[in-house]
């Protein structure tokens, strides 16, 4: 797998579009870096920029955007509502493929340490790179800011890991780590007070809140033993917050950093703002996404939401962001949009997915036309995925049928079953397609010298092996599917047996259409004993799917019969 990791600086500029500018050429100047947002801030005067690639040419593209800012910001004149320490404020690398934290960290390292060197510029590291104990927490280091950095940065316990022990006036100071996954995210509030928004972002964040004895603020701060204070800790793990006024909003904001989604994911936080603020008298009105977010994040969301409304949670993944979007008002000071917030879809090739985003008219005429693909191999995975569709259909509408409530989970679990069926064979419409241009790529390679007929033998070879597995792929999901089929059509709505019916029909013509791309593709295979295998495997999967379709056409006839 390719080494992936992503890289998120914050820079202390929100407002020069142009200065913002100058700082993405330099990141898109590197070749195998791929800039994915620019989130620029005005209240905060603070852009955060995500972009990602292998590790070398991530730390590169850092590398030029650090210096960049340096030449161009100048922390001297910056005011902005957002803590900040330098024109690079702080530059963390996340992992996302391929690579461990530690060796992440060892990547931010190199990095904070060429910036020290070559730009005179105090690094400190953090997070996971961190070399000195108590110095995990961005919090922590930037305590004191640009402003209050000049005296602190001569202290030996914060001498900077690189660069020099002072402070340099225009460029600041910035810090360099390695973290997991962090949501930047907003809860907006109907109110303008700071003092109220922090009151509740004490009450959620990890940290919580000083304990006061007697009056939650006029009251004398509790110490332990050692005289140090006590805190009251929040509601939320892995959470940081303050309250803040955003005059360009006119309103009020809980700023957090989620630091583990998987402790508190997005919509846990925004449920628990709401909880906290509704008991202040106080109202969440939507909330805000700073920079990218997983799409996993939002289809947990999604679900999380739809159960508490009691409704099936397996429809499409488009349907899942968009009761995401409205639940949490993500759109609420802006538009949300999917393709440009959720990072697996910024790093979608859409070449990938060249038929299955077609229309229907588009799609039959591309298979009419004189191309040979796509053929009928994706057909049959297309056809597979109507079939599941169609039992997906009937568990929804079961879900939602009078008089069933008491069933809704039952069948949202068949649904959401079903919709995974039809996303890995819509999956394997351009696959097969893909399959099959391999294989003509292959016989097009040079066929003149002993070494290339060699190779391009090897090649044909390989690729028409995947042509062949691809295939029985479809059929494996498509006899699969009709078992949740069956089901739909013995325990769902009776009123959509026959969508059912058709269902198992759609299936059948699925395996069997598969069935016949592998046998052609099996011919022209050298390996005798693994053709003879796989043919006896396709044998059995026809019986069973010729015998699954008879007992769910059996159902649907009597049940229609019936009526």
């Amino acid at each position: 797998m390719q080494q992936l990791i992503e890289c998120v600086p914050n820079f202390s500029e929100g407002v020069n579009l142009s200065i913002i500018k100058q700082i993405t050429d330099e990141i898109e100047s590197v070749e195998g870096v791929r800039l994915l947002n620019v989130d620029p801030g005005k209240a905060t005067n603070r852009t955060v920029v995500t972009f990602v690639g292998a590790p070398e040419p991530v730390i590169e593209a850092a590398y030029l955007a650090i210096k960049k800012a340096a030449e161009i910001i100048d922390m001297s004149k910056h005011k902005g509502e957002h803590p900040r320490m330098g024109a690079t404020d702080v530059c963390p690398l996340i992992p996302v493929a391929g690579i461990s934290m530690d060796e992440t960290a060892e990547y931010a390292r190199k990095l904070a340490k060429r910036v020290g060197d070559n730009l005179e510029i105090p690094v400190y590291l953090y997070e996971a790179a961190a070399l000195i104990e108590g110095r995990n927490n961005l919090s922590e280091i930037r305590a004191g800011e640009y402003e209050g950095f000049f005296k602190k940065i001569m202290l030996p316990e914060w001498k900077p890991d690189f660069g020099p022990a002072e402070m340099n006036i225009r460029a600041g100071a910035s810090v360099i780590g390695a973290r997991d996954f962090l949501i930047a995210y907003n809860v907006n509030l109907n109110t303008t007070s700071v003092r109220r928004a922090n009151s509740i972002a004490f009450d959620v964040r990890e940290r919580g809140r000083v304990l006061r004895d007697g009056d939650p603020v006029t009251g004398k701060i509790v110490k332990d033993a050692d005289g140090n204070p006590v805190n009251v800790p929040g509601t939320l793990k892995a959470v940081k917050a303050i309250g803040w006024f955003i005059e360009e909003y006119g309103v009020a904001q809980i700023s957090m950093n989620l630091t583990n989604i998987r402790e508190t994911p997005v919509h846990i936080a925004f449920d628990e703002v709401c909880k906290k603020a509704d008991a202040r008298g106080i109202r969440v009105t939507g909330s805000e996404l700073v920079g990218l977010i997983p799409l996993q994040c939002m289809l947990d969301a999604g679900r999380y939401f739809l159960e508490k409304q009691q409704r099936s949670t397996g429809v499409s993944e488009r349907e899942l962001i968009k009761i995401a979007v409205k639940s949490m008002g993500l759109d609420e000071l802006g538009a949300f949009e999917p393709e440009k917030r959720i990072i697996e879809y910024l790093l979608e090739d859409a070449s990938n997915e060249k038929l299955v985003q077609m229309s229907l008219k588009a799609f039959a005429e591309e298979t009419a036309s004189e191309s040979p693909a796509p053929g009928g191999g994706s057909i049959s995975a297309y056809v597979g995925a109507l079939g599941i569709a169609l039992a997906g259909m009937v568990a929804n509408l079961s879900s939602h049928k009078r008089g069933w409530d008491a069933r809704w989970k039952e069948f949202s679990d068949v649904a959401e079953n079903a919709a995974k069926f039809q996303k890995e064979l819509i999956r394997m419409v351009d696959e097969d397609t893909r399959a099959f241009n391999k294989i003509m790529d292959a016989f097009g390679l040079a066929n003149g010298s002993p070494e290339e007929k060699s190779a391009r033998k090897a090649a044909i070879q390989a690729a028409t092996l995947h042509a062949i597995e691809t295939p029985f792929r479809v059929m494996q999901l498509a006899f699969e599917s009709m078992s949740i089929i069956q089901n739909m059509a013995v325990n769902g709505n009776p009123n959509s047996v026959s969508d059912a019916g058709v269902g198992a029909l759609c299936a059948r013509t699925a395996v069997f259409g598969a069935w016949l791309n592998v046998k052609i593709n099996c011919a022209g295979y050298d390996d005798k004993a693994y053709v003879e295998q796989m043919l006896k495997s396709c044998d059995e999967l026809i019986a069973q799917t010729t015998a699954k379709e008879t007992e769910i056409l059996s159902v649907v006839h009597n049940v229609i019969e019936g009526a």
